[in-house]
């Protein structure tokens, strides 16, 4: 009794390490009830690849990676052992090429070549390891980026000369002046505009008295249109001609009109004739009896 206590403790304990072998490699994707053919292959940089990496061909996962190790009996390299289904083969000459992703994590994938000719189960294949983003970035954006960083530093260096420069503190101080006068300006246009409808206003108006003006002008226009305007000047002809008569009598010395503008003589007489008649108002006033003589009765 005691004997079989003991093979059922053991036979558990054989089905437990059976179930967590084959849980580890279920976990790690391995199918063990899937035959397979396992190939290996060497490389020099393995950075991103893990055990249970998938191995595809064109995009379609075709296997996984079964093992990873170090091979000491060649130093800088590394033996990875693919897992792929038993019904591919391998033409000669095809590659497992290590692929990073952006985030890192690298696939296999394999390009097969156009040989008739299959490698054995168990073969070592050819291998490749690509250049991923960030091997890119350090070989050809890097070198470029340390060539900016020099003349961002001179650029840097430049804008801190520029920025501590005292005329560019006062071309800012203009700049707030030239907004404050944009600034009442802009308070005077609006008032300008709130004043339009009056001046408006007063334009229409101002038009009506020019219409009004405009009116009258033709108005008067067609009176004018009216006047006889040749017997007009007829008589302004003749009055013309009498005003050119009259003017030569008076400088014609001969005539009547010419002597008494020009005789000296009727002058002289005249003269003569208001000193005796001042004389005689001064007599008068001096002696009123001699030629007054009232008597009264």
């Amino acid at each position: 009794m005691k004997i079989r206590k003991e093979i059922t403790i053991g036979i558990c304990v054989i089905i437990a390490l059976c179930v967590l072998f084959f849980g580890i490699d279920f976990l790690k994707g391995i199918n063990v009830f899937k035959p397979a053919n396992y190939y290996t292959a060497s490389y020099t940089n393995v950075n991103g690849l893990a055990v249970s990496a998938p191995v595809t061909i064109n995009g379609y996962k075709i296997g996984l990676v079964r093992s990873i190790d170090y091979e000491y009996d060649n130093p800088g390299h590394v033996a990875v052992e693919f897992s792929l289904d038993k019904e591919l083969k391998l033409p000669k000459g095809s590659k497992a090429v290590i692929v990073c992703d952006m985030l890192g994590t690298a696939t296999v994938q394999l390009q097969l070549a156009d040989n008739a000719e299959f490698y054995n189960v168990g073969d070592k294949i050819e291998s490749e390891t690509a250049s991923g983003l960030m091997d890119g970035l350090s070989t050809d954006i890097m070198p470029g980026v340390a060539n900016i960083f020099p003349k961002v530093d001179s650029l840097l260096t430049s804008i801190n000369k520029l920025a501590s420069d005292p005329a560019i503190a006062a071309s800012v101080k203009r700049l707030d002046a030239i907004t404050a006068n944009l600034e009442a300006t802009m308070t005077a246009l609006n008032k300008s505009v709130k004043a339009l409808p009056s001046v408006m206003g007063n334009v229409e108006a101002t038009t009506q008295n020019v219409s009004t003006i405009t009116g009258n002008l033709a108005y008067v226009s067609e009176e004018l249109k009216t006047v006889p305007l040749d017997s007009c000047m007829v008589s302004i002809q003749q009055t013309a001609n009498n005003l050119r008569q009259l003017t030569e009598e008076l400088n014609n010395p001969n005539s009547s009109l010419g002597l008494l503008m020009n005789d000296p003589a009727l002058y002289n007489n005249l003269n003569n004739t208001v000193k005796s008649l001042d004389s005689l108002f001064i007599d008068i006033k001096k002696n009123p009896k001699r030629y007054i003589n009232i008597k009264l009765l």
